[in-house]
């Protein structure tokens, strides 16, 4: 039998989709469901690689981003540019960049990344300037899988995850457009994944301790666990220990790297941190501890918080290095130069946490108007995507064969997904409800660590581009409701209906990703062409 996401009980290692069979004679699924999303990301870093200069100016928030990145490798803090700047940069000439420190309201991490791409390619290389962000993006398309193949035990499933995040259209710009935000999801997807990944080993030896002991059919009596066992399964107060927890302390690492590109990351470290609490009273639950909520908030809280607060605050305080080892910063010397109560403290210690007063007081006072600012609960959706990007050719120019052209990358996503994602969302509450499946918990946590607290900023200038965050999310969302279609071996003559459904939406989301490839990718087409593809006025 196949595990489906419906099945809430641990999965086999060994389960895997009757079409897999003749595959499984040379690949276990165990190397299949890594295998087929490696295969698939390596066809969509291709698409996000192809291009990827084009355009050969600054788009958007680039403007700031990237001469942030070249900045910070320069000087190890952010500099002050003169009036139009980006004509100079683009042309390869940054040095008209003033001495001043400039007043930045984001961490550095993420234009530490775009800096690097920066160094290895030129800084007049506009791939150089988009290098980072299309390795994590190619990355990231493989890491979903690999969270697919853990959470349903399914190649085929992880193989969908990945392809349904490889055709995605919010998800290719971002990753061919040098944005703090594509850097932002990748270190909150590999965080999810790094914690997914304790809860599935750690649920391991919990079996095999109460399998060991002759306790494997739930629920397991803990009290009587005399014979031979794992020493690490030896009872304690509130159950034993769950041993060491070296992929938790990795997720510490990854949503400090998280919080170093933007702030937005400590929702994640919050709702990610309760999440793993959670799945810890299950262990005990399942171990037969009679108070597992007490023993989980006693015995695995502690440690919980230990691998991932004080983790993610030295990752986050290592971001700033540049600033703190320099003077040229922005605050920099302003305990110098101010007398307090912090005057037996490192002078960076106060001089940083003014910057990070000036910078909160920044954010939470956005409120400007602006062309494409947009309302969260129409999100998922895709309501009022974001232009990055549009220009116009007339006949002769840049290729044109008509009276006027139009080149644009808009962060739309496909169509297809998008159009599907608020069923899939309702699907996790109701799976989650009515069945208490972890894996729609897991996700619904997710989403609302990266959508959530957008709810709280009605009147704050934000844009439907941050979605990225939730894109892959949302991804598995959809990803988990094709399982339930997709079905099991042995449900009757209607299995294969169901799993030409799920083909048809896979070959539809393809579809229209090649569709829209010109309208994310900045190719000219005829401008006739261009409004066939906004489908909705919206978009405009």
């Amino acid at each position: 039998m196949t595990a489906t996401p419906t099945d809430r009980r641990e999965p086999s290692a060994s389960a895997q989709q009757p079409a897999l069979q003749a595959l499984a004679v040379r690949f276990p699924p165990s190397v299949l469901g890594w295998l087929l999303p490696a295969l698939i990301a390596a066809v969509g870093g291709i698409l996000r690689f192809i291009r990827l200069g084009e355009p050969g100016t600054l788009i958007f928030d680039e403007t700031y981003y990237v001469k942030e990145g070249w900045s910070l490798t320069q000087f190890g803090y952010e500099r002050e540019w003169p009036e139009e700047p980006n004509p100079a940069f683009e042309a390869g000439d940054p040095w008209g960049v003033l001495e001043t420190g400039d007043f930045i309201v984001h961490p550095p991490l993420g234009k530490w990344m775009i800096g690097a791409g920066i160094q290895l390619f030129g800084q007049d290389s506009s791939m150089g300037w988009r290098f980072a962000a299309a390795v994590v993006g190619t990355l990231s398309i493989l890491i979903v899988g690999l969270i697919a193949w853990r959470m349903f035990r399914s190649a085929w499933l992880a193989a969908i995850a990945s392809l349904l995040l490889a055709v995605d259209g919010e998800h290719l710009v971002h990753s061919r457009t040098s944005l703090l935000d594509v850097f932002l999801m990748f270190f909150v997807l590999l965080a999810f994944w790094l914690l997914i990944e304790d809860r599935v080993r750690t649920r391991s030896r919990i079996e095999a301790g109460l399998d060991a002991a002759g306790l494997g059919a739930p629920p397991g009596r803990l009290g009587a666990v005399m014979g031979a066992r794992p020493a690490w399964f030896l009872p304690a107060a509130w159950g034993p220990s769950l041993g060491t927890r070296p992929y938790r302390l990795a997720a510490g690492l990854a949503l400090g790297c998280a919080m170093g590109v933007k702030w937005s990351g400590l929702y994640a470290l919050a709702v990610f941190g309760l999440l793993t609490v959670a799945w810890d009273w299950g262990h005990r639950r399942r171990m037969g501890v009679r108070k597992p909520w007490l023993a989980a908030l006693l015995k695995d809280a502690p440690p919980a918080f230990v691998s991932l607060v004080p983790v993610a605050l030295v990752v986050y305080v290592a971001s700033w290095t540049g600033w703190i080892v320099t003077r040229g910063g922005y605050y920099r010397d302003w305990a110098e130069t101010n007398s307090g109560w912090w005057d037996f403290l490192p002078d960076w210690i106060p001089s940083l946490a003014k910057y990070h007063r000036a910078a909160y007081d920044f954010h939470v006072g956005l409120a400007s108007e602006h062309t494409y600012m947009s309302n969260p609960w129409g999100w998922i959706v895709q309501w009022r995507p974001t232009s990055f990007y549009y220009q116009t050719a007339e006949q002769g120019q840049h290729g044109c064969a008509v009276e006027q052209c139009s080149a644009a990358i808009t962060s739309v996503g496909n169509p297809v997904i998008w159009g599907l994602a608020p069923v899939a969302v309702l699907l996790l509450v109701f799976a989650w409800l009515l069945r208490r499946d972890w894996r729609a918990g897991a996700l619904l946590a997710a989403l609302i660590a990266t959508w959530g607290p957008w709810f709280t900023y009605q009147e704050r200038t934000i844009f439907t581009f941050y979605t990225i965050v939730m894109v892959p999310f949302v991804v598995l969302a959809l990803t988990y409701g094709l399982g339930l279609v997709w079905g099991r071996a042995g449900q009757g003559p209607a299995l294969r209906a169901r799993r030409v459904g799920v083909g048809v939406v896979l070959a539809l989301a393809v579809l229209a990703f090649a569709f829209f490839w010109p309208v994310w990718t900045a190719t000219y087409i005829p401008r006739d062409a261009w409004q066939l593809r906004m489908w909705n006025p919206t978009w405009i």
